[in-house]
């Protein structure tokens, strides 16, 4: 059986931590900033661990066991 080839668009969006967890980056960032406030907009720009429902298909998608 072949290797699995990592899914170009989840390597682009999500990268692992040091313990082996998956961070991304937060939506709502990129325009319509100037109805946001500065906490909001400030807070959209730090990473986050994503969700434990989501896990088990971003490891799918980046090739992961």
């Amino acid at each position: 059986m072949p290797k699995m080839k990592t899914n170009p668009g989840a390597k682009k969006r999500f990268s692992l931590t040091g313990t082996g967890k998956i961070k991304r980056k937060h939506a709502y960032k990129s325009h319509l900033l100037t109805k946001k406030s500065k906490k909001r907009k400030r807070n959209l720009g730090y990473f986050t661990i994503i969700n434990k429902a989501n896990v088990k298909s971003a490891r799918h998608l980046l090739a992961l066991k």
